[in-house]
């Protein structure tokens, strides 16, 4: 129902009373969440060699394995990778998003203009209702000239503003504003992620060539102690047997480096399509073999009470907890009077020449009010609705903040573990070496048999492979732990967004 104000209702009076009704805005006010968290995390160990400490954490810490080339993928990947790409345009979608928001606290001004054929149809009119035949003949004449088919020229400005009373229009800015703010903090997760991707398919290459060079110095090995035991049976002092065992042994170290030699190139393929190149594009860069990285031995975790400020899915559900809040004033405002002024100003006339003529124009301005009274309960259903998103956002929150302990917890965990199952095949690796180099000795001047030199040798091959593997898992542990903390996106805040052509074609994809 739309009411129009009277005459007596001056208009400074309605205009003070709008100024002062636009300072209210309905609905809750946001409050920054404050989560519980613990003074420390419960896995933190001070008996590591390694050990994580509660200091404030890098924002770069993929500095710390010490290696140009994994600097220089990562920077690579930030400026090419596509599904970054992605998220930098969520944010410009965003943004223009507020920018529409914030649009709706301005008057807006259309203009237009037009020209029409008209046929009044007044004499029609008359006729049907008796009254035609009952004019003079002068008045008659008059009609029939002023019934004819006439063309009319009009051009107008038309002006409307909707008094934001109740704060809707803000509410609605303000819930825009903080899911431009949700859409930042996708990117900056979406960068933390990219980042511990490359980091983790980089070690992966470097223990798969590793894995691989172990293998092939095994196999060297194997062969030295073939042509050993050949020369020997050849000479009588070795049965058949020992030669057949040989060559299985052989073949066994060599039917397990194709796989890592799999996993490598698969790893070189993940990291070009992690920098928006095609699979193999990064080969000749990477393929020489490197090896695994020293661990740092310090690493810093920070404390739990600063995870919420650095874990950026953590901002990003405190965002989307800000628009679900600001949403709930949106409904709320829905169930009050809208006000509104509006105006037009034009010129009409049946003859273009006389339009610039002041006798030519035409205006209507007044305001007018809004009031709901029947909607068959659909606007207090969208309060409730409004204030149930919220509650769910608000528990989303909290979950979010416990699974990032969560996982902080668990890479710590797994990082200590495998450190310490490196310390030990460290140490057995050592023992298997020496034991190897003796019975291989002992053979050599008969004093134990070929069994002994194959079951070391085995044992020794494992055990290379085994340290091997568990120092590649332990740096992918400190990866897992470091994308755990949230860090990494701090440095990389100036978002370059593109710019469009707003009458250009769509992007085409080559």
């Amino acid at each position: 129902m739309q009411v129009m104000f009277s005459r007596g209702l001056k208009p400074l009076s309605l205009l003070t009373l709008a100024i002062w009704l636009t300072g209210c805005a309905v609905g809750p006010d946001y409050q920054a969440p404050k989560p519980q968290m613990p003074g420390g995390y419960n896995s933190l160990d001070s008996q590591e060699a390694s050990k994580p400490q509660s200091s404030v954490v890098d924002t770069r810490w993929w500095r710390n394995f010490n290696d140009p080339q994994l600097d220089s993928l990562i920077a690579r990947a930030i400026e090419g990778n596509l599904t970054l790409q992605q998220a930098v345009l969520r944010i410009a979608g965003a943004r223009e998003q507020l920018a529409q928001a914030q649009g709706s606290l301005f008057p807006s001004l259309n203009g237009s203009a037009s020209v029409m054929r008209q046929q009044p149809g007044l004499k029609g009119l008359l006729k049907s209702n008796g009254a035609y035949d009952q004019l003079d003949s002068d008045v008659a004449s008059q009609l029939n000239s002023l019934t004819q088919p006439v063309t009319l020229y009009q051009g107008s400005f038309d002006a409307s503003w909707e008094l934001d009373l109740w704060g809707k229009v803000r509410r609605q800015v303000e819930a825009a504003n903080a899911q431009t703010q949700a859409a930042i903090e996708q990117r900056n997760d979406a960068l933390v992620s990219l980042e511990a991707e490359v980091a983790r398919a980089w070690l992966q290459l470097r223990g798969a060539q590793a894995t691989v060079q172990t293998l092939q110095q095994q196999i060297d090995v194997a062969q030295q102690t073939t042509q050993l035991t050949l020369s020997q049976q050849r000479h009588g002092l070795a049965p058949l047997t020992d030669v057949e065992n040989a060559h299985a042994q052989l073949s066994t170290l060599q039917a397990q480096l194709p796989q890592y030699q799999a996993q490598a190139r698969q790893a070189m393929n993940g990291l070009a399509v992690l920098l928006g190149k095609t699979p193999g594009a990064l080969d000749t860069e990477l393929n020489t073999p490197k090896a695994i990285p020293a661990l740092p031995k310090i690493v810093s975790v920070g404390i739990p009470s600063t995870l919420a400020r650095r874990r950026p899915d953590i901002r990003q559900a405190e965002a989307t907890l800000h628009a679900q809040t600001a949403n709930i004033g949106v409904s709320v405002a829905q169930l009050f009077p809208d006000l509104s002024l509006t105006g037009q100003l034009g010129v009409r006339n049946t003859d273009a020449s006389y339009l610039d003529n002041w006798s030519s124009h035409f205006y209507s301005y007044g305001p007018s009010l809004s009031i709901p009274i029947f909607q068959g309960g659909r606007l207090v259903s969208s309060v409730k609705l409004a204030r149930a998103q919220q509650a769910s956002a608000a528990l989303d929150y909290r979950q979010t903040v416990l699974t990032a302990l969560q996982d902080v917890e668990n890479a710590l965990v797994s990082y200590r573990a495998d450190q310490q199952r490196v310390t030990a095949l460290d140490e057995t690796t050592g023992a298997l070496q020496r034991a190897f180099d003796l019975a291989s000795d002992s053979y050599r001047q008969g004093l134990s048999t070929f069994l002994d030199v194959l079951d070391a040798q085995r044992q020794l091959a494992q055990a290379q492979e085994q340290a091997t593997q568990a120092k590649m898992q332990s740096g992918l542990d400190l990866v897992a732990l470091y994308k755990a903390l949230g860090g990494g996106w701090e440095t990389y805040q100036q978002v370059t967004l593109p710019q469009y052509d707003v009458f250009g074609p769509a992007t085409q994809v080559n």
